[in-house]
């Protein structure tokens, strides 16, 4: 086999520091809601370092974007690579825009060195960015990639609206990205992330591939009470419900420490109406998610939940009402990719610490279209979603780097039938 040329460094790190101009903050954090108009420049300048590679850039109807280096002729095989440009509201650099422009150093170092030695690939390569994988703008997240592998129509999908009322296909459409090209499935997918937790820092190991995702049960979960004046009314004759969500934060606070196995659970975002200082609330929304390793365990939290909902809804005289469900199953990574990442890493002295992700990455959903892993390196501190997320200047070098190997491999042995 052929000795693989390194990434270009310099070269990694100049494009990762200039997308941070594109919804960049002064304490280090980024703010690139998706679809919205820092999303759109980062997209942009994306789409146009694309072009510059030679590469052809489609757009799906969910604004999935996708360049293709077809240098393996038409009816080549499809590896794809990539992630998500979109953040957490004042979130971190590295989340997903890592996954992405890392892709980028990839693929061209694998291009050019492949050239500059005369080998002749047999697999084309591409890069995508998925929409709203973060969740943050439009739920539920996966949105993009979702769409793209048959596990949500496309219509519901594009029909979803923010906080103000605006539809996917209206944020599309403002920023110039509601496209209409369907994109040939790949035939393998593998996507690089920052890890996200502190195993791999913890261990000291550098490199990490996932084999097994945890599942998930999401809730748009509403205590619906009655709107009254803080002053006069009577504690008897409230129906608070704002009560009724913290009594159900509160058990799900606690359900953890009851569960037969690894639970975790948490409300990230609460809605209340009509959100006034002297008016007890007469709505209160939950967006509540319950993650484990064990489906069985999931099943168990997701019955105790509702259980634990209409205790909290009779103690505080309100009822609730379910607004919206999302469901993901454990799942397991692709041992063929997995074991090629292990190889890989071993030729640069490392060994490969087999993860679990809790975290979602779009990866989930590419497991129903092909053959698919997800590659980390480690976080600082296990830090992510918040200003201060980081990876060492080495580490994100190292990454990309064996994303390289990996893509290299791929197109000089091309992929097993």
């Amino acid at each position: 086999m052929t000795d693989i040329p390194l990434i270009q460094a310099d070269r990694l790190h100049a494009l990762m520091d200039a997308f941070i101009a594109h919804g960049g903050e002064a304490d280090g954090g980024m703010h690139r809601l998706t679809l919205s108009a820092e999303d759109g420049a980062a997209r942009d300048h994306l789409a146009a370092w694309m072009k510059t590679q030679g590469m052809v850039v489609t757009v799906d109807c969910m604004g999935n974007m996708v360049g293709l280096l077809d240098w393996a002729g038409p009816d080549g095989p499809v590896v794809m690579t990539g992630s998500h440009l979109d953040s957490q509201p004042h979130g971190g650099r590295y989340d997903g825009a890592y996954g992405v422009l890392a892709a980028c150093e990839a693929v061209q170092s694998v291009r050019d060195g492949m050239i500059a030695q005369g080998i002749a690939p047999r697999c084309n390569l591409a890069i995508v960015d998925w929409t709203n994988e973060e969740g943050a703008r439009f739920q539920p997240s996966l949105l993009g990639s979702a769409v793209y592998a048959g596990l949500l129509d496309a219509d519901d999908a594009r029909s979803r609206q923010d906080g103000d009322g605006v539809t996917v296909a209206q944020a599309l459409g403002a920023i110039g990205y509601d496209g209409s090209t369907t994109f040939p499935k790949p035939q393998a997918y593998v996507e690089l992330h920052v890890e996200c937790n502190t195993v791999l820092e913890r261990e000291g190991a550098r490199f990490g591939a996932i084999t097994r995702h945890w599942g998930a049960v999401k809730y748009r979960l509403a205590f619906i009470g009655r709107q009254a004046h803080t002053g006069p009314t009577p504690m008897e004759d409230r129906q608070d419900a704002l009560l009724g969500a913290a009594q159900l934060i509160a058990a799900l606070g606690a359900m953890p420490g009851r569960a037969e196995g690894t639970l975790y659970t948490s409300v990230g975002r609460l809605e209340v109406r009509p959100n006034s200082p002297n008016v007890v609330p007469g709505e209160a929304v939950l967006f509540l998610e319950l993650r484990s390793p064990d489906q069985a365990l999931i099943d168990w939290a997701e019955t105790e939940m509702l259980a634990q909902a209409d205790i909290a809804a009779k103690a505080t005289r309100t009822r609730h009402e379910t607004r919206y469900i999302d469901r993901r199953g454990v799942g397991f990574f692709d041992e063929g990719l997995i074991a090629l990442a292990t190889t890989e890493a071993a030729a640069l002295g490392l060994v490969t610490r087999r993860l679990d992700t809790i975290a979602a990455h779009d990866a989930i959903c590419m497991i129903h279209v092909c053959p698919s892993v997800v590659i980390n390196v480690p976080s600082i501190g296990g830090v992510c979603h918040h200003p201060s997320e980081r990876t060492s200047p080495e580490d994100l070098t190292l990454g990309a780097e064996l994303l390289a190997r990996m893509l290299w491999r791929l197109c000089e042995e091309g992929l097993a039938a």
